[in-house]
Parts: structure tokens; sequence; C-alpha cells
């Protein structure tokens, strides 16, 4: 990342915004515009580079990583099937351990984001997760689920008799497993925009 100033400042030209413009969208001073720009502030939260590339109109992956450099991004999901990993374009990630410490996963995993306009139990707008597809139910979390036709995030559970049990965020009954609902991914990681 330490090219990422002049790419900043280049992205922004790009975009035709003085550092003013930029810095309203951004919700930060003209100042740190121009700090993150000549690199005295190289260290930029997560929520801050998602609304800098957002006002830029760039992927997070073109503002980090530049044009040149090939690197999995956050891939969009739908409410509508297929799996956002069944895109052969799709950039798996390497998940460090240290970023989940509470979840023993390996295996291929994804970062995942609402699409626009998608609404998702347990997600916001600008959430990041990180999904590892199975099948398989491993523990008691989150899961990507297919429901009739559609995706939604369920909690999930196993009860002592074996049997599967889900719940969204706002109902306070669990639907048992049955034939429409199938498992497709654990998520084992998620982020969350702090408030600016």
């Amino acid at each position: 990342m330490d090219s990422l100033g002049p790419r900043i400042k280049e992205l922004r030209l790009e975009a035709n915004l003085n550092k003013a413009a930029l810095a309203r969208k951004v919700g930060v001073s003209d100042v740190t515009i121009s700090y993150w720009e000549s690199g005295a502030i190289r260290q930029i939260g997560h929520e801050r580079l998602v609304a800098l590339a957002q006002a830029l109109g760039c992927s997070l992956s073109r503002l980090l990583e530049g044009d040149g450099v090939s690197r999995a991004a956050p891939l969009y999901l739908h409410s509508q099937p297929p799996a956002p990993w069944q895109d052969p374009t799709a950039g798996r990630i390497e998940l460090p351990f240290e970023l989940v410490p509470a979840q023993q996963w390996e295996g291929e995993c994804y970062l995942l984001t609402p699409a626009p306009g998608e609404r998702f139990d347990f997600l916001t707008e600008g959430d990041l997760i990180a999904v590892a597809p199975t099948e398989l139910f491993q523990q008691t979390g989150l899961y990507l689920v297919e429901r009739e036709g559609q995706h939604c995030i369920r909690r999930v559970t196993q009860a002592e008799d074996g049997k599967l049990w889900f719940s969204a965020e706002q109902e306070a009954t669990a639907e048992e497993h049955r034939p429409a609902i199938r498992l497709l991914g654990k998520l084992v990681g998620r982020w969350q925009p702090a408030p600016f």
C-alpha cells in the first residue's frame, strides 16, 4: 500500500473531484485528503477506505492495489442463485487465522458484501463477510442458505436429536430443516463499517 497516496490523487483527478468535494463525499476534511495523498497519514481505517472507494467510483481492490494487480475483491451477494463463488472468475481469499480466531476453518473462503439494494438478515449495507462454501453443518453460527430458491442468512443450530434449526434475525421461532432449505456456506468472518 506504499503507493496509496498517489493512487488516491490519481483516482480523484480521474473522477474530476477537487479535494474539498472528495472530502465532503467521504465525510472528512480536505486537509485529511491532502494528508492521505501525500502519505503523511498512512493508516486509513476500513470504513474510510470503503467510503473513499465509493466516492471515487472505483472498487476497493482498485483503490488499494491499482489496475495492474489481480486480487480477490468482494463479490456481490444477491438474493437470487447462483452462489457468488460459482462464477468462474470469482477470486478466493486466504483468510488469516488472526482475523477469525474463534473459527476453525480450512479450505476455500470468499469475501462477500450485499449487492446494492439487497437486504439480508444479520447484515447491513457495507458489511463484509467471509464465507466458506459448505453444504454440511459444521458448528452453530451464521450460514448462507438457499431457501425456496432465495439466498438468505440464517443462524443454524443443531438439536440433541441431530435436527438442524434455522432462525431469521427478527423471528422468535426457528424453522426445522426441510428439503427446500440447503446450506451453501458458513460465515467465518464479518466486518461492519464503524460509524463516522
